[in-house]
């Protein structure tokens, strides 16, 4: 009978401690303490219980003091201004990044017309009219790797320039164009006007490829496809067409330089 009572309360004492390990290691996702440990079953202050009232009081204290909301909210108040500034700088039309969308169109017997747009749906970051006609740039084409370069002098340094801040490279005004080392006259930066944006609209599903456009005013020439943007300085850029087909060696190639 000695035997049996002394027995009886380690049977239902190991048993709740099981069954409370249990419990908390499926709540609290931690190790469960070993069942068979006669300190942490007749110690009733256990040192990690004793931390996890701690941390709890802490956490409640923390809750029920006002002077830890207001940095709380100045955090978020900030979060949210500096979260509202990159997305106006994302959508601004010169943010372009490493890898562009590249237009190339024209009318069949007008110019040349070079868009480069962040993603198809933002409006152009650079476009430009070329003197060269659409129909010699596409037999230009035709006969293999075509580079296009474009050239602008910098301006002097004087009290207006000083006072509004240097001119972006892709917000200069005027260039000279060379096509595979020849001259072809110069090139004019445009604003995205509606029969531009009516083009780049309806080949905006188009990732990569090249065609025709009816229109009401002819047929438009059309080229498009991925660039990968290389920013040398702030006065050169590189456009490089990338074309799976030609195991990675672009067929066109746009540069802008600056002297």
């Amino acid at each position: 009978m000695a035997t049996a009572q002394t027995s009886h309360p380690q049977d239902s004492s190991s048993k709740r401690h099981f069954h409370w390990t249990k419990k908390i290691a499926t709540e609290n996702d931690e190790v469960p303490v070993p069942i068979f440990t006669n300190k942490s079953s007749s110690n009733p202050t256990n040192p990690n219980q004793e931390n996890k009232k701690e941390t709890a009081r802490n956490h409640t204290s923390a809750l029920l003091t006002p002077k830890k909301k207001l940095p709380a909210v100045a955090i978020a108040r900030l979060k949210s201004v500096l979260t509202t500034f990159s997305k106006n700088r994302s959508s601004l039309p010169h943010g372009l990044g490493p890898r562009v969308v590249g237009t190339l169109f024209g009318y069949r017997r007008g110019h040349v017309h070079f868009a480069f747009q962040k993603d198809p749906n933002s409006p152009p970051a650079f476009l430009i009219e070329l003197a060269t006609p659409i129909s010699g740039l596409v037999k230009e084409m035709a006969s293999g790797l075509v580079r296009i370069a474009l050239e602008c002098d910098k301006q002097k340094e004087n009290q207006e320039k000083k006072t509004a801040g240097p001119v972006r490279l892709l917000e200069e005004p005027m260039w000279r164009t060379y096509c595979n080392g020849k001259k072809c006259g110069f090139a004019t930066r445009r604003e995205c006007g509606d029969k531009e944006w009516k083009v780049l609209k309806a080949v905006e599903p188009i990732s990569m490829g090249a065609g025709v456009l009816p229109g009401s005013d002819g047929e438009v020439m059309y080229m498009r496809a991925k660039f990968e943007r290389i920013v040398g300085s702030r006065d050169s850029e590189a456009f490089y067409m990338m074309n799976p087909d030609s195991n990675g060696a672009p067929e066109l190639s746009v540069y802008l330089l600056r002297v």
